[in-house]
């Protein structure tokens, strides 16, 4: 099968675009040209909303326990194709294969969770009142633009179309320029899954693709997962004719090691936790809390668990780490790489392109250390394997400059004694905080504070973003 595509999935079906315009995809890995999409225009997105549209009645009128069972054909259908989807995820992000495979098992799991919550969902409730009783009605927003990134495209937009299509919902996805070769292949779930046509409707392009579909009037609601700077101004394009959002952006998170950590223990997370997908997740640990009486101890353990951090070719499973997305990426993180040097923070390790990686926008795992917190690598997102590691003397003095941060998505404690972490983590102004883990829950809520969002996804309330509340008083005639 072409990478080169010609065409746009939209009301059930393979249609080819009106704009003529191309975005070429490159291989990270061998800075090569894999593919190309199309570059949609308003046309294209216009029909698309339309179509979705025109679906939305009928798909909502449709039972709930109906809409689940679709939902887990979708589950099965995915997880038939997960193998060649994490492949071709795999060359267009550079996230090393073993990765993408972790990452794409999950999405079938999501599925069935949204189907299970469709399962039991109730659109109605009796309230009884001083004056009568009245019906409380949910019915779903409408058309769902849902908006994803590169790093986890098939993962991130499932927490989108899972709850939409739970509610009643239906929906536009564009996915990220970068990672839009597997949004072909998911079309090809919703086709085996027999999805009616035009609940879901697949437009590809870059930024004014994204722009169009926001502004779109037959949109009802935005979901959106990437930078701060693109929330906001989805937030104020929303804002113009009140379109409900949910925006998860980015972050700058914290981890503060107790006194007593286990080094040994934390040893996992320096990958999973600080670095992982070679640092491009926006909940990572990039900022290292450390007890100054271990600070040595513990700069030297990090800097030598990075260095072990196996990094290549990502279609090699031995690799954990490998190039970043594309060019620009790259030279943004190299950037900040120099701009942390110039502040007068110290490298201990890294801060170059790896040797005999000569092609690919690799960069070496780097550590930071005479790092203070008014400076930029310790304030503003990377999204690159590059970690800071500051000294503190109290726990209270650790939380008050982790709180210190225009973000507030993620964070973590890390110590043996769970208590006492728990009620260290109850004080962090994040979304979310790990204590001695960075596995986010699939049945817990998840989002960012401050400028690292609004709104949640995940967890029971997944569906209450894509509903809207409908109160019919009655009085006794």
């Amino acid at each position: 099968m072409s990478n080169h595509k010609s065409q746009l999935f939209i009301d059930g079906t393979w249609v080819p675009p009106h704009s003529t315009a191309r975005i070429p995809v490159v291989n990270p890995a061998t800075e090569e040209e894999l593919g190309s999409i199309p570059d949609a225009d308003a046309i294209d997105i216009d029909a698309a909303v339309v179509a979705a549209k025109a679906a939305g009645p009928t798909w909502a009128n449709r039972d709930p326990r109906e809409r689940a069972e679709v939902l887990r054909r979708i589950a099965d259908e995915f997880e038939a194709r997960a193998e060649g989807i994490a492949s071709i995820t795999s060359q267009q992000n550079g996230t090393p294969i073993s990765i993408a495979r972790a990452m794409h098992s999950q999405v079938p799991i999501q599925y069935r969770y949204f189907a299970d919550l469709a399962e039991s969902f109730e659109p109605e409730s009796l309230v009884e009142t001083a004056s009568g009783d009245a019906v409380v009605r949910l019915d779903p927003v409408g058309v769902v633009a849902a908006i994803t990134p590169w790093n986890g495209p098939q993962p991130l937009a499932a927490w989108k179309i899972g709850p939409a299509l739970a509610a009643g919902c239906t929906v536009v996805l564009k996915p990220a320029a970068e990672t839009s070769l597997d949004s072909y292949l998911f079309a090809e779930v919703l086709e085996a899954a027999d999805l009616p046509a035009g609940v879901v409707n697949i437009v590809t392009g870059g930024r004014e693709t994204g722009a169009e579909l926001v502004a779109n009037p037959g949109v009802r609601k935005i979901a959106f997962t990437g930078s701060p700077r693109a929330g906001r101004a989805i937030g104020a394009a929303a804002a113009q004719d009140f379109k409900r959002v949910t925006l998860e952006l980015g972050g700058k998170s914290a981890a503060i090691l107790l006194e007593d950590v286990d080094l040994e223990a934390f040893r996992p997370f320096v990958f999973s936790g600080c670095t992982p997908n070679t640092g491009q997740t926006c909940r990572a640990f990039t900022r290292i809390f450390a007890p100054r009486a271990r600070y040595e101890e513990i700069v030297d353990f990090l800097a030598g668990a990075l260095k072990d951090i196996p990094m290549g070719d990502p279609t090699d499973p031995a690799n954990l780490h490998g190039p970043l997305v594309n060019a620009a990426q790259r030279d943004r993180v190299e950037s900040y790489i120099r701009l942390g040097v110039e502040e007068g923070a110290r490298i201990v390790t890294g801060g170059g392109r790896p040797a005999g990686l000569e092609s690919g926008y690799y960069v070496e795992p780097t550590l930071f250390v005479d790092v203070t917190n008014d400076m930029r690598i310790a304030r503003e997102e990377i999204f690159g394997p590059v970690l800071v590691v500051m000294p503190y003397d109290t726990v209270d003095e650790a939380v008050a400059i982790a709180n210190d941060s225009e973000f507030g998505l993620s964070g973590g404690v890390f110590s043996p004694d769970a208590e006492r972490a728990t009620a260290i983590a109850r004080r962090f102004e994040t979304g979310s905080v790990g204590v001695n883990s960075s596995t986010l829950p699939i049945e817990t809520p998840f989002g960012g504070v401050k400028s690292s969002g609004l709104g949640r996804e995940l967890g029971p309330g997944s569906l209450d973003a894509y509903l809207e509340s409908k109160t019919i008083f009655r009085q006794p005639a």
